[in-house]
């Protein structure tokens, strides 16, 4: 998941230096919620792995 997001940072900084606004904006708006699910996920695991042991 955090590859993706990365994916699409990139892909939002790439199409702002040519100059694609709106295709830059909608990159970096994905790239955000990838990252927010990213850490939600990620601190689930954390406690979920903490509850089994």
């Amino acid at each position: 998941m955090l590859r993706w997001t990365v994916i699409f940072v990139i892909l939002a900084i790439v199409a702002a230096v040519f100059g694609f606004g709106g295709i830059a904006a909608g990159a970096a708006s994905i790239a955000k919620i990838l990252f927010f699910i990213f850490l939600v996920l990620f601190v689930i695991s954390l406690f979920m792995g903490r509850k089994s042991i």
